[in-house]
């Protein structure tokens, strides 16, 4: 039997008894840590932590300052009254494969509850038990997974959608360049591949080395390339190294890309024009000012990315391997959105 499945099936024995409560108030006077009290009483000192927090009182002292206690008879009578509201049992109840598989989703893979559960009717997983996504958001709330909590989630609960505020769909800062209005409705719909969203991830003040991130729009396939600096002519050459490693391909794969009008994709011709033929080989529009949505897909990709490398970093720390390992991980992250299924088999599916 595995650790995880030991945790789960102890789940019911890890409650104190009244007796247990009164030798950690005896340890606790005796100034014993929460590890050697955990020793003593037998129980995870995750737990012994928590019992504290819940029984701790204000005292006063003879000088009328405060000091902090743990009470057992406190502690006590609030266990009872939780055992009291606690309502009908777990659903999960003793489904030990269901609990691993969640534990080892969100924990080692960084998976959200709602993608374990998407993921889980997408491939026809059989578990004894059901759950919703809610419910798995619930469990770790109330800390039933003793391997999984709320620090394991990269991202919480869904809060209030960002408001965007609208912009006047004006004339664009690069005025000579091709305006997202002109984009056909096939791109706009998301109904054929090869039409992409590109933009930069930078690094931290007085760093140089930037992350270029181009998201394919109907499959949210990413591509990552780490760059020296935010330059056109940077930009350029991992568009000339794709090429060149495409070839022909090329014009198919990237028939078109989306970019907002920061300066190191101001050069329209350069992102066009082939360096194999001189003819072109893709076409450039460009998002309006202050406009991030009309990027979505690409936005979406730098918050994810944002998860591995925090805003502030210095991106030159980051080996290629690494920002690799991170593209990969995007890509076969099962999204939502895809109905659980990865960019990467939503790309090669419509390939």
């Amino acid at each position: 039997m595995n650790h995880t499945k030991h945790t789960i099936e102890s789940k019911r024995n890890k409650y104190l008894t009244e007796q247990e409560r009164y030798k950690i108030e005896a340890l606790k006077k005796a100034k014993l840590s929460n590890a050697e009290i955990s020793i003593q009483i037998g129980k995870s000192e995750r737990t012994i932590r928590r019992e504290i927090a819940r029984g701790k009182i204000k005292l006063l002292n003879s000088d009328l300052t405060e000091r902090h206690e743990y009470c057992a008879d406190v502690a006590h009578r609030k266990h009872l009254e939780n055992v009291a509201n606690k309502g009908p049992g777990l659903k999960i109840g003793h489904d030990h494969e269901l609990a691993t598989y969640i534990e080892n989703k969100i924990i080692n893979e960084s998976w959200s509850p709602d993608t374990v559960i998407g993921r889980i009717k997408e491939e026809g997983l059989q578990f004894k038990t059901t759950l919703c996504t809610k419910t798995v958001y619930n469990y770790i709330d109330r800390e039933v997974f003793l391997n999984l909590s709320n620090k394991h989630l990269l991202i919480k609960r869904q809060g209030y959608k960002r408001k965007y505020k609208k912009i006047s769909k004006v004339a664009l800062n690069n005025t000579a360049s091709r305006s997202i209005e002109e984009r056909p409705e096939d791109i706009n719909s998301r109904d054929t591949l090869g039409h992409w969203e590109m933009d930069c991830v930078v690094s931290g003040r007085g760093a140089k080395t930037v992350l270029l991130v181009v998201t394919e729009r109907k499959s949210r396939r990413n591509l990552i390339f780490k760059m020296k600096g935010k330059t056109q002519d940077n930009v350029a050459k991992v568009l000339d190294k794709l090429e060149r490693k495409y070839k022909h391909k090329f014009k198919q794969m990237f028939k078109s890309i989306t970019m907002d009008n920061g300066c190191e994709f101001i050069n329209q011709e350069a992102i066009e024009k082939s360096i194999l033929t001189k003819k072109k080989r893709t076409t450039a529009y460009y998002a309006h000012p202050y406009s991030s949505w009309e990027r979505g897909s690409n936005e979406n990709a730098n918050k994810i990315i944002r998860r591995f490398i925090p805003k502030g970093s210095d991106i030159g720390n980051y080996t290629a391997k690494e920002v690799k390992r991170i593209e990969y991980w995007i890509n076969n992250y099962p999204r939502k959105i895809l109905g659980y299924k990865t960019a990467a088999e939503c790309y090669e599916m419509a390939a």
